[in-house]
Protein backbone atom coordinates (compact mmCIF):
# COMPACT_ATOMS: atom_id res chain seq x y z
CA UNK A 1 0.00 0.00 0.00
CA UNK A 2 1.12 3.48 -0.57
CA UNK A 3 0.06 6.98 0.95
CA UNK A 4 1.40 9.99 -0.67
CA UNK A 5 0.71 13.13 1.48
CA UNK A 6 2.35 16.67 1.99
CA UNK A 7 0.20 18.60 -0.89
CA UNK A 8 -1.14 21.98 -0.71
CA UNK A 9 -1.37 26.09 -2.08
CA UNK A 10 1.76 27.20 -2.53
CA UNK A 11 2.75 30.87 -4.21
CA UNK A 12 4.73 30.25 -7.64
CA UNK A 13 8.64 30.06 -6.75
CA UNK A 14 7.93 27.81 -3.74
CA UNK A 15 8.54 24.56 -2.34
CA UNK A 16 7.00 21.61 -1.34
CA UNK A 17 8.04 18.26 -0.15
CA UNK A 18 5.50 15.21 -0.77
CA UNK A 19 5.76 12.02 0.96
CA UNK A 20 4.94 8.50 0.39
CA UNK A 21 4.38 6.05 2.71
CA UNK A 22 4.94 2.35 1.91
CA UNK A 23 3.61 -0.34 4.02
CA UNK A 24 3.15 -4.26 3.33
CA UNK A 25 6.32 -4.79 1.07
CA UNK A 26 9.97 -3.68 1.35
CA UNK A 27 10.63 -0.45 -0.21
CA UNK A 28 13.99 -0.62 -1.45
CA UNK A 29 13.17 -3.83 -3.44
CA UNK A 30 11.11 -1.38 -5.57
CA UNK A 31 11.08 1.54 -8.20
CA UNK A 32 8.56 4.32 -7.11
CA UNK A 33 7.45 7.00 -9.27
CA UNK A 34 5.92 10.13 -9.14
CA UNK A 35 3.01 11.23 -11.65
CA UNK A 36 1.05 13.80 -11.71
CA UNK A 37 -2.57 14.34 -13.37
CA UNK A 38 -3.98 17.77 -14.40
CA UNK A 39 -7.99 17.49 -15.12
CA UNK A 40 -8.55 17.02 -19.25
CA UNK A 41 -5.01 16.11 -19.37
CA UNK A 42 -3.15 12.58 -19.78
CA UNK A 43 -1.20 11.38 -16.61
CA UNK A 44 2.67 12.48 -16.80
CA UNK A 45 5.39 10.87 -15.20
CA UNK A 46 7.42 13.40 -13.20
CA UNK A 47 10.54 11.13 -11.86
CA UNK A 48 11.04 7.89 -10.64
CA UNK A 49 14.16 6.16 -8.36
CA UNK A 50 15.04 2.34 -8.72
CA UNK A 51 15.85 0.26 -6.10
CA UNK A 52 19.85 1.25 -6.26
CA UNK A 53 18.88 4.99 -6.08
CA UNK A 54 19.29 5.85 -10.00
CA UNK A 55 16.58 8.35 -11.16
CA UNK A 56 15.09 8.94 -14.06
CA UNK A 57 13.20 11.91 -15.30
CA UNK A 58 9.50 12.29 -17.37
CA UNK A 59 9.46 15.56 -17.65
CA UNK A 60 12.80 17.53 -18.56
CA UNK A 61 10.95 21.18 -16.98
CA UNK A 62 11.70 19.72 -14.01
CA UNK A 63 14.93 18.92 -13.80
CA UNK A 64 17.06 20.85 -11.75
CA UNK A 65 13.67 21.73 -9.49
CA UNK A 66 12.63 18.17 -8.14
CA UNK A 67 14.69 15.86 -6.71
CA UNK A 68 13.12 11.97 -5.40
CA UNK A 69 15.23 10.18 -2.22
CA UNK A 70 14.27 7.61 -0.46
CA UNK A 71 14.42 7.35 3.84
CA UNK A 72 14.13 3.29 4.27
CA UNK A 73 13.88 3.43 7.80
CA UNK A 74 11.01 5.19 7.36
CA UNK A 75 9.67 2.95 4.49
CA UNK A 76 8.66 6.58 2.79
CA UNK A 77 9.54 8.32 -0.25
CA UNK A 78 9.99 11.68 -1.29
CA UNK A 79 9.38 14.45 -3.81
CA UNK A 80 11.38 17.55 -2.77
CA UNK A 81 9.82 20.19 -5.45
CA UNK A 82 11.54 23.60 -5.58
CA UNK A 83 11.06 26.92 -7.89
CA UNK A 84 7.58 25.73 -8.11
CA UNK A 85 5.96 27.37 -11.43
CA UNK A 86 1.91 27.53 -11.80
CA UNK A 87 2.09 24.63 -14.67
CA UNK A 88 3.16 22.32 -11.51
CA UNK A 89 -0.28 22.40 -10.28
CA UNK A 90 -1.79 18.71 -10.63
CA UNK A 91 -2.55 15.59 -8.30
CA UNK A 92 0.04 14.19 -7.82
CA UNK A 93 0.52 10.55 -7.38
CA UNK A 94 3.49 7.83 -6.09
CA UNK A 95 3.58 4.10 -7.62
CA UNK A 96 5.15 0.77 -7.62
CA UNK A 97 6.76 -0.74 -10.16
CA UNK A 98 9.72 -3.35 -10.95
CA UNK A 99 11.81 -0.72 -12.96
CA UNK A 100 12.21 3.29 -13.04
CA UNK A 101 10.57 3.70 -16.33
CA UNK A 102 8.26 6.71 -16.58
CA UNK A 103 5.31 4.27 -18.39
CA UNK A 104 2.73 4.66 -16.25
CA UNK A 105 1.22 0.85 -17.22
CA UNK A 106 4.34 -0.86 -15.71
CA UNK A 107 3.37 0.82 -12.09
CA UNK A 108 1.03 -1.84 -10.47
CA UNK A 109 0.51 0.20 -6.63
CA UNK A 110 -0.90 3.32 -6.52
CA UNK A 111 -1.28 5.97 -3.75
CA UNK A 112 -4.67 7.89 -3.74
CA UNK A 113 -2.73 11.36 -4.92
CA UNK A 114 -2.61 14.68 -3.25
CA UNK A 115 -3.27 17.98 -5.09
CA UNK A 116 -0.28 20.50 -5.56
CA UNK A 117 -1.84 24.11 -6.36
CA UNK A 118 0.78 26.80 -7.05
CA UNK A 119 -0.53 30.02 -7.43
CA UNK A 120 1.37 33.10 -10.02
Amino acid sequence: QLQASGGGLVQAGGSLRLSCAASGFTLDNYAIGWFRKVPGKEREGVICINSIGVTNYGDDDVKGRFTISRDSAKSTMYLQMNNLKPEDTAVYYCARSPYCIMVDAIYNYWGQGTQVTVSS
